[in-house]
C-alpha cells in the first residue's frame, strides 16, 4: 500500500512540475504586440507588460485598454491559416468598417419596411398570448 501511495504522489508531482513548464513556456512568448486570450474568455493584444506588479496592458479593440493580472492570461492566440489566406487588398485598412452582407437569415429583422415599431407594453402583450 506504501508503494502504491509512493507511485501516486510521484504522478502528481510530475504532472503538476509539467504543468508549471508550460506556463513558463507560455509566459515567455508574452511580448508587446502578441494576440492573447484571458482565462475569462477575453481576446486582445499586449500592448505592455509590468513585471514587478505582474499586470499586463491588453488591447480589446482600438483604444480599448484593459488592464489584467499575467496569470489570467490563458494562452497565446497564434494566427489561423484563414486570416493568412486573406489577400492584403480585401482587408479593411485601420479607420475603415467592412460591410455586413452576408447575414444569416436569423439575424435580420423579422420586421416588414413600413410597420411602426411596438411599444414594450405591445411586445408583452404579444409575447405572453394576450392579443388573442
Amino acid at each position: 500500500m506504501l508503494a502504491a501511495l509512493a507511485v501516486l504522489m510521484f504522478f502528481m508531482m510530475r504532472r503538476n512540475k509539467k504543468t508549471q513548464q508550460q506556463q513558463q513556456q507560455m509566459q515567455s512568448k508574452f511580448a508587446p504586440g502578441v494576440d492573447v486570450m484571458t482565462s475569462f474568455g477575453l481576446f486582445g493584444t499586449i500592448r505592455s507588460i509590468d513585471e514587478a506588479d505582474n499586470k499586463v496592458v491588453l488591447e480589446l479593440s482600438p483604444g480599448h485598454l484593459a488592464t489584467v493580472h499575467r496569470q489570467a492570461i490563458a494562452k497565446v492566440v497564434e494566427p489561423s491559416t484563414a486570416d493568412a489566406a486573406v489577400p492584403a487588398a480585401e482587408t479593411a485598412t485601420e479607420g475603415e468598417s467592412t460591410p455586413v452582407t452576408d447575414l444569416p437569415e436569423t439575424v435580420k429583422d423579422d420586421v416588414a419596411p413600413g410597420t411602426p415599431a411596438e411599444t414594450p407594453e405591445e411586445t408583452l402583450k404579444r409575447l405572453n398570448g394576450d392579443s388573442k
